[in-house]
């Protein structure tokens, strides 16, 4: 089992099986931690007395409403207390991707909801075992590249540093959606393929540092670190709440193919088996939440936006990857709900199917069930440009 990896449980579909029908296909590839966009009373329940570690989302049109103490206690309650201890939720992330919606109405209201949803914590007692943070776009980053320059956005400084020292004091861990392959996307001619996907390449070295890079997603954590130690918080523990690739898209979408998502989603897990840090961290857990569990046909946006799942509906791999999903009765229930969460599990080996049928299970990337992913493009910045201009230069 690969301890430090999640998966996303989203579900903005109208076909996905019941949450009862989706613990045997958890189980079955040992994925341990599963990260939900919602607290989806049904999935917690079918969860409960599994030991799967939860984190559970509280959306962005509830960032006003949590800020009354009542209104907190009163979701914290429902929503984490009533599972509790038979479901394991350790973290409650609030706001997702909140700062780069660039809208002062929502941004303004973050901190104050988090604080607000962690003094209902306090008074129930469970601060202890439940944490609470938010998620990030990569686009908070002005700077990337080279990792050891990462900055963030300085219009955005004001709103993350109490942030920052809200983290500090409480020990939670700093979330941030990473995707390589929106850079990828956005710049084919320029950024490297094999660097995106943890390919054999000549990498970058960053200057700075003078460690060598040989794939995006480790500069871009890097880079987040590197951003974080510019403000004074060098300690604060990184996850990455959302990565992955997609298996299919649009004519225009460059690299969304079977044969990308499984070089990037197979090497990632590889790479969490290693028990590898960063270059920067070398000695730090990565905590990758990989997105998706399922595919989810009513996700609005382009076609890969309904194709970042390791599974179809129906539980069968997405792709082969060279991981097996065991035998598990697998039910014919549906559920439709608006949400997503996550854990990752590794799987064993198994001879992959023939051309045109589905083969073996695989971790998938994590996209915000609500939220379009053509923003992340504002990750190019540095990173994408200069990095992978001189990856190319160099390595190819």
């Amino acid at each position: 089992m690969v301890n430090s990896m999640g998966i996303n449980y989203g579900q903005i579909a109208n076909n996905l099986p019941s949450p009862d029908d989706v613990v045997p296909l958890v189980k079955s590839i040992g994925i341990s931690k599963i990260k939900l966009y919602d607290a989806d009373p049904k999935v917690l329940k079918a969860f409960a007395n599994t030991g799967v570690q939860f984190i559970v989302g509280l959306g962005n049109e509830f960032l006003i409403k949590v800020q009354d103490p009542a209104q907190a206690q009163n979701w914290v309650k429902s929503n984490v207390q009533a599972h509790l201890p038979a479901t394991n939720i350790t973290c409650i992330f609030v706001g997702n991707e909140v700062l780069t919606f660039n809208d002062t109405s929502l941004s303004n209201n973050l901190l104050p909801a988090m604080q607000s949803v962690h003094a209902a914590l306090v008074s129930l007692n469970l601060d202890k075992q439940v944490t609470v943070t938010t998620a990030h776009s990569l686009s908070i980053l002005e700077t990337s590249f080279p990792p050891s320059a990462g900055a963030f956005r300085q219009d955005l400084t004001g709103c993350i540093t109490p942030i920052l020292n809200f983290h500090s004091k409480t020990g939670s861990p700093f979330l941030i959606n990473a995707y390589p392959y929106f850079a990828y996307k956005s710049n084919p001619k320029q950024v490297p393929l094999d660097y995106v996907l943890f390919q054999p390449n000549s990498g970058s070295l960053d200057s700075g540092t003078n460690l060598h890079y040989d794939n995006m997603l480790f500069a871009q954590i890097d880079a987040v670190y590197s951003a974080l130690a510019a403000l004074g918080f060098k300690k604060l523990p990184v996850h990455i709440s959302e990565t992955g690739w997609p298996s299919k898209g649009d004519e225009d979408e460059a690299g969304a193919t079977p044969e990308n998502a499984k070089k990037y989603n197979g090497n990632l897990i590889k790479l969490i088996c290693q028990k590898k840090g960063t270059p920067l961290r070398p000695g730090s857990d990565l905590n990758i939440y990989v997105f998706a569990l399922f595919n989810e046909n009513m996700k609005p946006g382009p076609t890969s936006e309904r194709n970042f799942g390791l599974f179809k509906p129906d539980g069968s791999p997405a792709y082969s990857i060279g991981l097996s999903v065991s035998n598990s009765s697998f039910g014919n229930g549906n559920s439709s709900s608006n949400s997503g969460s996550g854990s990752g599990g590794l799987v064993n080996p198994i001879t992959p199917s023939p051309p045109g049928t589905s083969s073996s299970g695989y971790l998938a990337i994590s996209s915000a069930a609500v939220t379009e992913r053509c923003h992340v493009i504002g990750l190019i910045p540095m990173l994408v440009v200069l990095l992978l201009r001189a990856v190319s230069a160099q390595a190819f």
